[in-house]
């Protein structure tokens, strides 16, 4: 997740949020969320070759989720009981901002929330995110004369209490996250500027290959969906990183608009970017946020936008595994910062699935056009 405002959700955390599912002629369906017949995204997914099709949850009653309790059981045997989803990520509770509040002080009890409800649901979890400029704890920036080795100090003691804690519970680790501007150069922030762009992201993935040797190192970041200045700065520190230290993955947020949205031959071109370079590659937070209220229109553009984003992955060997920012449109976080905008995810406010929901499992079963049409992992097509 990206944006200066991301902080002022937590003092919106009771704000129901508006969905597209009301007043507008979407999402109005029966609210069954699937049928008897049906199955799930993840089966869909392995059956192309993925190691798992995801969604991102957080902490019952905080932040989005404030307010709309009456929809917790049904959202929750989708989430946990469906067969919709193999794999999770917290989208908060292992941030800075959570986990260490105060210098020194850890709390995981908002990341053990997600974590302990993957492990009894036997799903995955990647873990997500250790070093961010964002969801940053106060104390960390109100210092402004922390020398190099002071900051290198707390980088070293937030990544390796942080992953003690949960050593042998993650696949994979979102170490570094959103480290770049749009025009490929180190963002701004406590950790570039003391430390330099390469030097912190290097120290903390040194630090984190020590304390997890079976968890996927992952370097995240938004916009790199699609070929640009942001994608090559990326594959550079890739290629400069694998000269020093461990690193096994890049995550593609995939925070897209229906509106405008990659073409599937931009997707697997900055896929295969980074795929082979010989790390994997997955899609970490997609969602795609559209004009609101929803539209006929709007709504085959964001199924076109999904079914476009995981297509490519589905064609690209290397690309393992995407997860929703979310699958519920209530919880997602886009119309607290983009306004005008939502109905980002694929279940209505009514438990109604969109649109896009079917271009999704028609990317997972290969029903994508472009890109020479090669099937799942060069597997012949096959009807669901």
């Amino acid at each position: 997740m990206h944006t200066s405002s991301l902080l002022s959700l937590l003092a919106l955390a009771a704000v129901p949020l508006a969905s597209a599912g009301n007043g507008n002629g979407y999402g109005n369906g029966n609210g069954s969320g699937k049928s008897c017949s049906h199955k799930g995204l993840d089966w869909y997914a392995k059956k192309a070759g993925l190691k798992y099709f995801g969604a991102a949850t957080d902490s019952p009653g905080q932040r989005e989720r404030a307010g709309f309790e009456s929809a917790y059981a049904k959202y929750d045997e989708i989430m946990w009981k469906s067969g919709e989803f193999g794999q999770t990520t917290p989208t908060n509770g292992q941030k800075w901002l959570f986990t260490e509040p105060t210098q020194g002080s850890f709390n995981f009890t908002e990341g053990d929330i997600v974590a302990s409800l993957a492990h009894k649901n036997n799903k995955l979890l990647r873990c997500h995110a250790l070093v961010w400029h964002s969801q940053l704890a106060p104390w960390v920036e109100a210092k402004k004369d922390w020398t190099k080795d002071e900051l290198r100090s707390v980088i070293v003691s937030h990544v390796t209490n942080v992953m003690k804690h949960y050593k042998g519970q993650c696949y994979a680790w979102d170490v570094v996250n959103e480290a770049f501007n749009e025009d490929g150069t180190y963002r701004e922030s406590v950790f570039s500027t003391v430390l330099g762009g390469e030097e912190f992201i290097e120290l903390a993935f040194q630090t984190a290959s020590r304390l997890d040797p079976k968890a996927k190192l992952y370097y995240n970041d938004y916009n790199l969906e699609s070929p640009s200045a942001k994608t090559e700065a990326v594959r550079k520190l890739v290629k400069s990183l694998q000269k020093k230290i461990r690193i096994d993955g890049v995550g593609l947020q995939a925070h897209l608009v229906a509106e405008s949205r990659p073409t599937l031959d931009e997707h697997v071109a900055a896929i295969k970017g980074f795929t082979e370079l010989g790390v994997e590659v997955a899609l970490t937070e997609l969602d795609v946020r559209l004009q609101t209220p929803a539209n006929a229109t709007n709504l085959a553009q964001q199924k076109e936008a999904y079914k476009n984003a995981v297509g490519a992955c589905v064609q690209v060997d290397g690309c393992i595994g995407v997860t929703i920012w979310d699958f519920y449109d209530p919880f997602s976080w886009v119309p607290f910062v983009f306004t005008g905008e939502g109905a980002a995810l694929l279940w209505f406010e009514d438990f109604s699935r969109h649109p896009a929901y079917d271009g999704v499992v028609e990317a997972l079963t290969n029903k994508t056009q472009g890109h020479d049409g090669k099937g799942p992992r060069g597997a012949k097509r096959w009807i669901a």
